[in-house]
């Protein structure tokens, strides 16, 4: 099949999170550890840093407010595991590292307690779901094979943070999709990971304030595709939800997609 190579690389790009995450019965990714700010440099945020005094959330609070099965309509949602190697094995340019933390489902810096999910939207079946593999044609199965692979997994993570600790997390990100928008290179669970380009996108209105932007994988030479990931990263308060959503169908495909609004709507809900 031509696209062999360009679903090899979409996984290769998601395999950090998302492809563990899939195992069933995986363990919670939250942690409970000692956090270590680095202070502003800048006047202005030492000052706003001396008046927030909120402390952090612990992990058992994050899991009751993190999104849970039956919160969203249309996808299954269970627990996901961690990435190997946690995030002290993931590798890479400082400045961009904030986005390869995010895409290999840990928080966009390092905090007190932090918990993930997994958001699998429900597939319907298709007529060529029915039809036996013997009676297809190659283009037939190249086709179904990509259907079947067309659906949305979102990671969904919690990080708290202690003082300013969100806002500078959140600001980090910010920073990141500016700084390494030509592309960056880094290894995440033991695998390299390259994207090509980053591009902001249209943040999602929902909590305090939020960024977004699409990670672009390296073109395909066989069917000229390339694999792009989206990633929306929100603060509320003291806490920052992430959001990471991989479509290898629509990779593969050259279709557009987006994190599914309704998996951020259902997870805001629980954090007003």
């Amino acid at each position: 099949m031509k696209r062999s190579s360009g679903i090899r690389l979409c996984v290769t790009v998601a395999v950090s999170a998302l492809s563990l995450a899939l195992i069933t019965g995986c363990s919670d990714g939250g942690s409970d550890k000692a956090e270590s700010n680095t202070k502003s440099s800048t006047g202005d945020s030492a000052q706003d840093s001396s008046k927030n005094t909120a402390k952090a959330l612990t992990a058992a609070e994050l899991k009751k407010l993190v999104l849970a099965q039956g919160d969203v309509d249309g996808y299954k949602v269970a627990t996901a595991d961690a990435l190997p190697g946690g995030r002290s094995g993931i590798k890479g340019d400082e400045k961009c590292k904030p986005l390869l933390y995010v895409l290999s489902g840990v928080a966009p810096a390092d905090a007190p307690a932090e918990t993930n999910r997994m958001a699998t939207a429900d597939k319907k079946p298709s007529a060529a779901s029915s039809t036996d593999v013997a009676d297809m044609s190659a283009d037939e199965v190249e086709k179904a094979l990509t259907d079947s692979m067309s659906v949305d997994l979102t990671m969904v993570g919690l990080s708290s943070y202690d003082g300013d600790g969100a806002e500078k997390a959140l600001k980090a990100v910010s920073d990141a999709v500016a700084g390494c928008a030509g592309g960056f290179t880094g290894t995440a669970g033991g695998e390299p990971q390259k994207f090509t380009k980053v591009s902001a996108e249209k943040g999602s209105g929902t909590g305090d304030e939020s960024v977004a932007y699409a990670a672009y994988g390296e073109r395909d030479a066989e069917d000229g595709t390339t694999p792009v990931s989206h990633a929306v990263v929100v603060r509320h308060g003291n806490v920052v939800a992430t959001y990471y959503t991989m479509n290898v169908g629509a990779m593969v495909a050259d279709k557009a997609y987006t994190v599914p609004a309704a998996v951020i709507t259902a997870q805001s809900a629980k954090l007003k």
